[in-house]
């Protein structure tokens, strides 16, 4: 019964502070959202545990797992006579999820990165580049394991 509540409760806060947000969302419990705009789709959810940075765009059917962490930007590193802690964040480069994705555990996604519809992201993987339709990714960095038929 509590589960159910606490459930109900967070799609509550959910539609309060997302952009946009389909029928039947599940963000699962302790997510971060931090300077997020976030928009997602139907039948979409967020695993425990995962974190946003900016920018998130997230299709129909999505699965996320825990623990996965989206990126938006990045710690500025051109000057080699200043110190990196002062020397900002890059710009933001939103990231975008196609329809009918499978995340793993524990991924990491990085600036920029447009994940297409059909994609599966492996467990531990951390995805710089971005991904073609259908396309099975795993490692580090993320490289193609696979594609579906």
């Amino acid at each position: 019964m509590i589960g159910k509540v606490s459930k109900k409760l967070r799609f509550f806060c959910v539609k309060m502070f997302f952009d946009k947000v389909g029928a039947n969302v599940n963000v699962d419990q302790h997510c971060y959202v931090g300077r997020g705009r976030i928009e997602i789709g139907n039948n979409s959810g967020i695993g425990r545990d995962s974190e946003v940075y900016g920018k998130l765009i997230i299709g129909d059917n999505v699965l996320i797992a825990p623990e996965v962490v989206f990126y938006t930007r990045n710690h500025e590193t051109k000057l080699s006579s200043v110190p990196i802690i002062y020397q900002g964040y890059t710009e933001e480069r939103p990231v975008v999820i196609g329809n009918d994705v499978w995340i793993g555990r524990r991924a990491m996604i990085m600036p920029g990165v447009n994940i297409a519809s059909g994609s599966i992201i492996a467990a531990g993987s951390v995805v710089t580049k971005s991904i073609e339709e259908f396309t099975i990714v795993g490692g580090v960095p993320a490289k193609e394991i696979g594609k579906r038929n």
